[in-house]
């Protein structure tokens, strides 16, 4: 027992039970003694347990024991009393039996220590089959474990969780299923390590199991409690007459040097006392001996759990085998909002500034971010107080993560966010020359720290973002010339300019019927695109031969004619040198998709090759000619609806996120009693997604009535412009040149 403090003459008998003044209940109670009420302060005289941290003292040499047992006595019947007259023979010399040792005493095996942290609402929704990605109040869809989302996994089942997070209802849409039903901890059977998901075996064995995710993390811990120093290796838990409250009034002078310590560091006793803080006498591992150390009480629903001290040369230390959880835990019962800090001062230190629900992790900062997947929670050590708190933490919305401000209190907050769920988690920034809130106290205040913790940013979530993000793409965007490429490109035309200028990043269908010249006119526009502004393409044209494709594009670069003949008219073909140059330009100008063998390339195989032609020839455009062409193979079940939509999404992604301009040419579905005229967009066969999904649609057609004009006039129906700034609905008309296959502005 530690020495009595000095009291001076007439003063107040210091309270050395807890926090609350004189005579107020002690709230630390010792889960070993919590049934027994002579072993708590009931009787003065009851012996004080034995240091938590002091060795234990070395039990009886079970040898000693064994040589100290009497050897059992054999059982014999005695001899029938001899005839008369008989002599009786004198008594046989006394053996000596073997010292036989006895056999050792059975080894009982002590039984786990049970896992007392409470049911969280995801261990009971586990025993259903339902694995949420966050157990935080409101509306949640996954999909339905009962029927699977049908063949094409639909997430059919919505998930209603209550506001206070402690039930649910949920119900399958599916009509084929329609599972209902509700759940709620109130309603969990208790059982050993409940909440935990886990099988205990008649021996008090775990057997298995059982995890699921939720926040991106796994439910239940699964592990393996550390023993204790007490019998049956539980923690050895302080008694609390043996702890000093550090508060307001009268106390010992254990208590008062701490208390001297918190009030440097800007802490009230009024917080201090609220939050169980005291002092103790207790046997310190770093010194090696007995020292006053700083308490501070882990709590949970108001029940000692563990207890951190602190020592006067910053050495910290815990409860051999207690269950590891949060400071302050109580602090965040049924809060929405919560503070997540790096030690127990920064705890004090928010609460002097007047946050109150916020708690602290029991272990501090590791040293760097853990590489890879997050580890099994029976085997995530470090972190395993979040499992233990897990009923506390999954029905908050917004944690706040307020932690140092060095490399290792931000692995800490990224350790975190991973655990809990970056959607729900916001980081700190603390002052510049401020290490953490306590630091921030000290030096600015207590309004700094709230405006630190209101100022807090959302943890950065890939694929989800501000436009302050973009801040500096936005303003450029505002102050481009007329030139600039982000208004679109000019085609050559002065009449299709105003209808269409090609932007880097954006899709353009293109139909037409058979023998309109569609694939002529866009390889037309990539010419000149390529003459005038530089740009370089890859080319998936799988209706031209290569020799043919080349002829073309040449004669569009040259002028010229690749033959003479009748489509060449009176002007002489083009010259040996000038064919050479045609395709020195182009081999500069153009890279080839083609399947090297005969099958049909798919969308994604085409998708892969334009990434590899943007890293390595710097593409600014890709054709795709024409979709009847390529492999279209889709899963069992889906439309072709579906098919069309999913493929032009992935188009479009690849199309924004290397600025490459994408023209995909499609064909129109049979017309039936056709006329001559031109087709729509919503003609094109495969789906109405064509003209849905895309930026720009364009239908090209060829005057075939010399009653209307000149048959090579040819018609560019701009169907669709999403960007106005870049073009508008129209129907401009070009001349097509049947010599070199270009196309001109009519005159």
């Amino acid at each position: 027992r530690p020495p009595a403090a000095n009291v001076g003459a007439g003063a107040p008998a210091p309270n050395r039970g807890g926090p609350g003044g004189t005579g107020a209940p002690n709230p630390f109670v010792r889960r070993d003694q919590a049934n027994d009420p002579g072993r708590i302060g009931a009787n003065p005289r009851s012996p004080v347990p034995s240091d938590p941290n002091e060795p234990d003292v070395a039990q009886a040499n079970p040898a000693a024991q064994q040589r100290q047992q009497r050897q059992p006595r054999r059982q014999t019947t005695p001899p029938p009393p001899p005839p008369p007259g008989m002599r009786t023979p004198p008594p046989p010399p006394p053996q000596t039996l073997p010292q036989t040792p006895p056999p050792p005493p059975p080894q009982t095996r002590t039984p786990p220590t049970p896992d007392r942290s409470p049911i969280a609402l995801r261990d009971v929704l586990l025993e259903k089959g339902i694995v949420l990605t966050s157990y935080t109040p409101g509306q949640h869809r996954i999909v339905c474990p009962m029927c699977g989302g049908g063949s094409t996994a639909e997430r059919s089942l919505a998930v209603h969780v209550d506001d206070d997070g402690s039930g649910c209802q949920w119900m399958c849409h599916r009509a084929t299923c329609e599972w209902t039903g509700g759940a709620s901890t109130a309603d969990a059977r208790p059982s050993f390590g409940a909440g935990s998901g886990r099988n205990v075996d008649a021996n008090g064995e775990r057997s298995s199991a059982v995890f699921g995710s939720g926040s991106g993390a796994s439910v239940g811990t699964g592990m393996s409690r550390r023993a204790g120093s007490g019998p049956g290796g539980a923690p050895k838990l302080p008694a609390p007459e043996s702890l000093e409250r550090v508060g307001p009034g009268a106390l010992t002078d254990n208590a008062k040097q701490w208390a001297d310590w918190l009030i440097s560091r800007g802490i009230s006793l009024e917080v201090a006392e609220r939050n169980g803080v005291a002092a103790q006498r207790v046997f310190s591992p770093a010194a090696g001996e007995h020292v006053n150390a700083l308490v501070f009480p882990y709590t949970r629903d108001g029940e000692l759990v563990n207890i951190k001290y602190r020592g006067s040369d910053k050495s910290f230390w815990q409860i051999k085998g207690a269950e590891k959880i949060m400071f302050g835990l109580d602090d965040i019962a049924g809060a929405r909002e919560i503070v997540i800090v790096e030690g127990e001062m920064d705890k004090l230190a928010l609460e002097q500034a007047g946050i109150k629900n916020v708690v602290s992790v029991p272990d501090g900062a590791p040293g760097k971010v853990r590489d890879g997947d997050l580890p099994a929670p029976e085997e995530d050590r470090k972190f395993e107080y979040l499992w233990n708190c897990r009923a506390a933490l999954d029905p908050v919305s917004r944690i706040v993560i307020a932690v140092d401000s060095d490399g290792p209190g931000q692995a800490l907050a990224e350790e975190l966010a991973r655990r809990l769920g970056k959607e729900r988690c916001y980081r700190v920034t603390w002052p510049e020359g401020c290490k953490d809130a306590n630091d921030v106290l000290q030096k600015e205040g207590d309004a700094a720290v709230r405006g630190s913790i209101d100022n807090a940013e959302g943890f950065p979530l890939r694929g989800l973002f501000r436009f302050s993000d973009f801040q500096d793409d936005i303003s450029n965007y505002f102050g481009v010339s007329e030139a600039s490429e982000m208004k679109g490109v000019s085609t050559g035309w002065r009449s299709i300019d105003g209808h269409y200028r090609p932007v880097p990043g954006e899709l353009t269908v293109v139909t037409g019927v058979p023998n309109s010249g569609k694939s002529e006119w866009v390889d037309a526009l990539m010419c000149n695109l390529a003459v005038q502004h530089g740009w370089t393409f890859a080319l998936c044209s799988l209706e031209n031969k290569v020799h043919e494709h080349a002829r073309k594009l040449v004669e569009k670069y040259t002028g010229e004619p690749w033959f003479e003949g009748k489509y060449g008219g009176k002007k002489a073909r083009m010259r040996p040198e000038t064919m050479r140059a045609g395709l020195h330009w182009l081999d500069n100008q153009f890279v080839l998709i083609r399947h090297e063998d005969d099958e049909l390339p798919s969308v994604d195989w085409i998708i892969g090759l334009a990434r590899a032609a943007v890293m390595r020839h710097g593409i600014r455009g890709l054709l795709i000619d024409p979709y009847n062409e390529l492999d279209h193979k889709r899963p069992q079940g889906q439309t072709e609806t579906e098919y069309v939509s999913q493929m032009l999404t992935r188009i479009k992604r690849f199309a924004q996120h290397y600025d490459v301009h994408v023209w995909f040419v499609a064909h129109p579905r049979q017309l039936h009693n056709w006329r001559g005229e031109a087709p729509g967009l919503y003609d094109i066969s495969g789906s109405a997604h064509f003209i849905n999904k895309c930026d720009n649609g364009i239908v090209v057609h060829r005057n075939r009535d010399e009653k209307l004009g000149s048959l090579r006039e040819v018609t560019i129906h701009v169907a669709k412009v999403r960007n106005k700034v870049a073009g508008a609905i129209g129907d401009p008309k070009l001349e097509y040149n049947l010599t070199n296959g270009r196309y001109e502005d009519l005159k």
